[in-house]
């Protein structure tokens, strides 16, 4: 990396105007950082004093930048051993989008873009293919999170949430389709933590009713309509994503502690979970 410059131990507001923590901060430095060297999956990093200096940070917020990278699943830390870039666990998706970074808005935009159109035709087909089971499936899946989002209950729809994008993608009957769709949601969800700190950009009700809108055209087999709303769906998910930075850049309310987000707390698909509160992403 070039001159590094010195990164603040309390929130700030960057060139952008955006208010932001100071492991937030060295954790973009960290994945630049990662990208500039071309890392790859296994290499190991310097130490947390190396990467300090390198970063110009503090070693406590340098600290804080390795928690929460390490806890979404970019980094691998491994007692007496080292900081490492962690192994994919998404397969072909992750290995090629590895320097992904979850707080660039030209990323995450890009992301967006690439999610309406693996998402689409994925719905498109499983309004073609889909079995009995599997339409019951997702529908089963769109309840329950309209369920969930009428309860306000993050972590029910979470669950749900998943379910239903997966199930969608077994229903395209293209396994690679099934792990891209899976693999750009878990990139996504990186960008949920580190820049909403796993507050949901959106109405959990509204998500879980595109959910079962969907749901009803695969059922139908109207895969034009399916793939329609799922284009809505993101396209809802982009708007308030959106609107959540614009909140951050004028509400002075949204500056709240400069803590990283909690630690995972479970594990779905063989892959670390990211961090979710009560609110996790509606998606």
């Amino acid at each position: 990396m070039g001159a590094s410059t010195q990164v603040p131990d309390e929130e700030h507001d960057d060139a952008s105007g955006r208010y932001r923590p100071g492991y937030e901060l060295v954790a973009e430095q960290l994945l630049n950082y990662i990208a500039e060297q071309n890392l790859r999956a296994g290499d190991r990093l310097p130490t947390e004093q190396g990467l300090a200096q390198i970063l110009g940070a503090s070693r406590n917020v340098t600290r804080e930048a390795v928690k929460v990278l390490s806890a979404i699943g970019r980094l691998s830390v491994r007692r007496g051993a080292g900081i490492f870039v962690a192994d994919s666990a998404g397969g072909l998706v992750d290995d090629h989008f590895s320097h992904f970074r979850p707080t660039s808005m030209e990323d995450v935009l890009m992301l967006l873009d690439y999610r309406t159109v693996i998402e689409s035709e994925t719905a498109r087909r499983a309004a073609t293919l889909a079995t009995p089971i599997e339409v019951r499936t997702i529908r089963e899946s769109a309840e329950t999170s309209l369920v969930a989002g009428r309860a306000n209950d993050g972590y029910g729809f979470a669950e749900a949430d998943e379910a239903f994008h997966d199930a969608v993608g077994a229903a395209a009957h293209n396994v690679f389709l099934r792990s891209s769709v899976a693999g750009v949601r878990r990139l996504a969800s990186q960008s949920d933590v580190l820049l909403f700190h796993g507050d949901a950009p959106g109405s959990l009700e509204v998500a879980a009713e595109q959910h079962l809108a969907i749901a009803e055209a695969v059922a139908a087999g109207e895969a034009d309509l399916a793939a329609e709303l799922m284009v809505a769906h993101i396209a809802t998910t982009q708007s308030q994503f959106e609107r959540k930075i614009r909140d951050r850049l004028f509400n002075v309310d949204s500056r709240g502690a400069s803590g990283p987000p909690a630690q995972p707390s479970r594990r779905a698909g063989g892959a670390a979970d990211e961090p979710r509160s009560p609110e996790s992403s509606a998606s």
